[in-house]
């Protein structure tokens, strides 16, 4: 089922309310630069979308709610610097549902600001994978994308926000590779394996081909029953339920599986620079943290199996 991306009307009609109310406020009684006022309208956005897809109004939202989403964030690969942006412009957001007096209390004050997190998030191995996917009942249509969508973003390494803006032009079938667009727009061009591409392709043919599109979202390759592109959340979503199904005791969110796919092509021997042009990474820094997750995991192998490494 696609429930993740239904949105009540009702709901959306208060948060659109609150969120004109806000930028009214930013602008006369707070007199702020219109620069600011953008940032703050952005970050209480995403706060929107995600409760509305919760069925919850501005007013009774709770700190724990505003703490799930922060959870969720961070597993989405969202910096800790950009999540104390947004906190910041969420307690605006409630502080004025305060001055009004619909709120006696702010439930964005009690939030602790994030820390860079100082462990790299849980590996998943073929067999994580191969469970997780066992989940799907790929005789449902909604089901069986699912399934793709996994197999695409373990099997290619994409950033969730690049697999749901990917786009029928995007797949290059003869060369099996993806054109892809990351952050700041830049372009990469990815390798898709024969099983992934398969997989996509039998999707496109003979699955998503019976779904009516809403006008304007026929390009999007990954769309949902009501016709338009998947969210970000929903994806985090189902396969966050799926890993539960799987019974696998891991931190999982959609960064995972691209975690996952670096980790396998750095410790199979792949070249850092490859793996770098592959992920969309800026710096190679970035890229050689799993390098230090293939020395990690040597090291535990090591411990492991070597009879010397059990003396004291």
């Amino acid at each position: 089922m696609d429930n993740p991306n239904e949105i009540s009307p009702q709901v959306a009609r208060e948060w659109s309310r609150w969120q004109n109310d806000f930028a009214t406020y930013l602008n006369l009684e707070k007199g702020m630069a219109a620069n600011s006022v953008k940032s703050y309208r952005q970050d209480v956005g995403h706060l929107s979308l995600y409760m509305q897809h919760l069925a919850l109004v501005p007013e009774v939202v709770t700190t724990d709610d505003l703490r799930g989403m922060l959870a969720e964030l961070a597993e989405l690969g969202i910096a800790p610097t950009s999540q104390r942006r947004m906190i910041a412009g969420w307690r605006m957001f409630f502080r004025l549902m305060v001055v009004e007096g619909v709120l006696k209390e702010n439930p964005a004050d009690l939030l602790d600001l994030p820390l860079r997190p100082s462990h790299l998030p849980d590996v998943l191995t073929d067999d994580d994978i191969t469970k997780i996917q066992a989940t799907f009942d790929q005789s449902l249509p909604d089901q069986f994308r699912n399934n793709v969508i996994v197999e695409v973003l373990y099997g290619c390494g994409l950033r969730v926000s690049e697999l749901v803006e990917l786009k029928l032009s995007n797949i290059y079938e003869a060369e099996q590779c993806l054109q892809v667009f990351g952050k700041g727009g830049k372009e990469r061009w990815v390798p898709i394996n024969p099983c992934a591409l398969d997989l996509l392709l039998t999707y496109i043919h003979h699955v998503r081909c019976h779904q009516p599109m809403r006008p304007g979202q026929e390009k999007y390759v990954f769309v949902n029953r009501l016709g338009t592109k998947l969210s970000r959340q929903y994806v985090f979503m189902f396969l966050k339920q799926a890993v539960k199904d799987a019974g696998i005791r891991k931190r999982v969110s959609p960064h995972s599986l691209r975690h996952s796919f670096a980790t396998e092509l750095v410790e199979n021997g792949a070249d850092l620079r490859s793996v770098q042009e592959m992920l969309g990474h800026v710096s190679l820094s970035t890229t050689e943290i799993y390098t230090h997750l293939s020395r990690e995991t040597l090291r535990n192998t090591i411990s492991a199996y070597h009879p010397h490494y059990a003396k004291r």
